[in-house]
């Protein structure tokens, strides 16, 4: 897989992850694997230069992390 393909796979699965803390009982760890994702994402965007991709990762990040504690926490 190339790394923008799988930049993408990990940010489709970090929004499915931030989406199911909606429909859980236990949403800490579907935030947790959100974050693990998003961060494994914006870590291979660095890594291969796509600095715009990993600084709209980042705010991706952190609006889920204020959404998560406002809502959950």
């Amino acid at each position: 897989m190339e790394p923008n393909e799988r930049i993408r796979e990990l940010e489709r699965r970090a929004e499915a992850h931030y989406d199911a803390m909606y429909q859980t009982r236990y949403p800490s760890a579907e935030y947790a694997d959100a974050k693990d994702y998003f961060g494994d994402a914006i870590a291979l965007a660095r890594q291969i230069g796509e600095l715009k991709t990993a600084e709209r990762l980042e705010a991706r990040l952190a609006h889920i992390k204020a959404v998560f504690r406002s809502q959950f926490a």
